[in-house]
């Protein structure tokens, strides 16, 4: 039987019967009612209608007139409220009698026959009563027969629901509540065993069927693709970068909640949405899926974005998916992910590094001026003879100053670069004036070493647009360097072509040259090749780089250990 037919059979009957328990209290309770109605209507009222008349009756010698009045008046009452047995007969022989007494008002014998008619109707009346009593008793009695019969009905029925409805309804509850744990818990073999027809049979079976879907589920690859899925995207949302995942027609598929916080947007209004409809409105995804228009030589610039508060810097990298499918060996593009590495705290320290300095190099220029002044003054013969000792001691220390008064210059220049404070005067430079600028500059380097410098320009060369100081600061940082590196009576080629509407300017020198696992970091900041000399700070190369490339200009090297190298850049024309 179904639930809920049980709960409406049981709550019908146990209505049905308080409905019959009030409508038989009201039966009786009306019954009863209805007898004592009778009782006071027909026998008290005539027996008080008889206590009247013998009052008058015994006051008719006293006080004839009103004793005849009033006596007539419950008389005539009394005529009309007969309402037992032989109560008529009584009634029409005091009437008789009271009529005879009217005329005759002193015969004693008249009013005791009266007297005994009133007496006659008053024990009809109180015969009655009594039997009227024992009716409306019996009523009574029955009534709280039938009202305990039905009131316990009701009882046993309400008790029988108390202590079967609960638990009827309870138990596979509680039974179904322990197979859904088992079920949470990964038990997915367990199953209830429910085998009444009715809501609970039919929830069982439901309950069932999905645990027998979710053990086959679990038992398929399907479940585990889901689940490393899940590993997936936890480990994506818990990484401290953030991280967008794009498919092949640019639709957004995950974003971790990094990612969330900067873009400032909900899940909801990201994923499955096209990247390129939400640039629209988004200034930040739009510089996010830019595609990279700077080429490999340009220096790719972090993105400032406002995070955490404050002004944060991030490094953009993209990196493009792609899978050989199964069967096939071409490679397809599947999406890319796009991944922001926070350099705020490295930017942070690079600016107060470059800050430092700055102020430190700026602050050495002075004494270092003051000691090559110095030493000017000491070797001025006015000052004074010295002796040989005394002359190398000096040199000495003019060299001393002269490389610091280099690094300072090269410090001084980096701090610029970094803070994009560097000032160019880009104009239409002489690219021959350039060259012999800078060997004019290295000239007493090269001849202490008797290395030749040799000049191969190209004739009829265009004007080139740049700085001429800052790219002959280049060049000549170049000759010192291959003069450095190269043996003594050596020659250093510097050359000049035209490639492209650009000017090369090459210098090539036959010194050891360079490993191939350094070619990509000689032009890094404070890089020195292990093994080489520590005459520098590592920083002339990355300055170089720096120059040239804010002149939009490109710049490398080539060179083979043992074989020299050759170190080149170029300009615009």
């Amino acid at each position: 039987m179904r639930i809920k037919t049980k709960l409406n059979l049981g709550v019908g009957l146990l209505f049905l019967l308080i409905i019959i328990l009030t409508l038989v209290s009201a039966f009786y309770i009306f019954s009863i009612k209805k007898d004592t109605e009778n009782i006071l209507k027909a026998n008290y009222n005539t027996l008080e209608y008889s206590r009247n008349m013998l009052l008058s009756l015994d006051e008719i010698n006293s006080n004839k007139e009103n004793a005849i009045v009033t006596f007539k008046e419950n008389l005539q009452k009394q005529t009309q409220n007969v309402t037992e047995e032989g109560e008529k007969k009584g009634t029409d022989n005091l009437m008789k009698n009271f009529a005879l007494l009217e005329k005759n008002s002193s015969d004693e014998s008249l009013k005791m026959q009266i007297r005994q008619d009133i007496f006659e109707i008053m024990k009809l009346n109180m015969n009655a009563i009594k039997k009227k009593s024992d009716i409306a008793k019996h009523t009574a009695e029955t009534a709280n027969l039938w009202i305990a019969i039905v009131g316990t009905l009701c009882f046993l029925i309400a008790f029988n629901l108390l202590i079967n409805l609960p638990n009827n309804i309870a138990n596979p509850i509680k039974e179904l509540t322990l197979s859904i744990k088992e079920i949470a818990n990964k038990n997915y073999s367990e199953r209830v065993h429910f085998t009444n027809h009715n809501e609970y049979g039919d929830l069982a079976k439901s309950f069932n069927t999905m645990a027998q879907k979710l053990e086959e589920y679990n038992s398929s690859n399907l479940y585990k693709l889901f689940f490393e899925k899940k590993r997936l995207e936890t480990l994506i949302n818990n990484m401290h970068d953030p991280i967008i995942g794009l498919d092949q027609e640019g639709v957004i598929l995950f974003v971790n909640d990094e990612a969330l916080k900067i873009i400032g947007m909900k899940s909801e209004d990201v994923i499955g949405k096209s990247a390129s409809t939400l640039a629209l409105s988004n200034d930040l995804i739009r510089s996010l899926i830019l595609k990279e228009l700077a080429t490999d030589s340009q220096k790719k610039q972090p993105l400032k974005i406002f995070a955490n508060g404050k002004e944060s810097y991030f490094d953009k990298e993209k990196i493009n998916i792609t899978i050989t499918p199964t069967g096939e060996e071409k490679e397809i593009n599947i999406g890319d992910v796009i991944i922001l590495r926070n350099i705020t705290l490295f930017k942070e320290l690079d600016f107060a590094k470059t800050n430092f300095i700055a102020t430190v190099s700026h602050e050495l220029k002075t004494p270092i001026a003051s000691i090559k002044l110095s030493l000017q003054l000491l070797q001025n013969t006015k000052t004074g003879d010295m002796n040989d000792d005394q002359k190398q001691l000096v040199e000495s220390i003019k060299d001393d100053s002269q490389r610091l008064l280099k690094i300072t210059g090269e410090l001084l220049n980096l701090s610029q670069l970094e803070t994009g404070n560097i000032q160019l005067n880009i104009e239409k430079s002489n690219p021959y004036a350039i060259v012999n600028y800078a060997t004019e500059a290295v000239k007493v380097q090269a001849d202490q070493k008797q290395i030749k410098l040799i000049i191969d320009a190209d004739e009829n060369l265009q004007n080139v647009k740049a700085d001429s100081e800052k790219t002959g600061w280049v060049l000549i940082n170049y000759l010192s360097n291959a003069i450095t590196y190269s043996s003594e009576k050596s020659t250093i080629i510097i050359k000049l072509k035209e490639e492209k509407d650009q000017i090369v300017f090459q210098v090539i020198d036959t010194g050891k040259g360079i490993d191939a696992r350094y070619k990509d970091k000689v032009f890094d900041k404070y890089f020195q090749i292990p093994g080489s000399q520590k005459s520098g700070t590592g920083l002339g190369l990355a300055i170089s780089k720096e120059f040239i490339e804010a002149q939009n200009g490109n710049i490398g090297v080539e060179s083979n250990l043992g074989l020299g190298s050759t170190f080149w850049f170029s300009l615009k024309v």
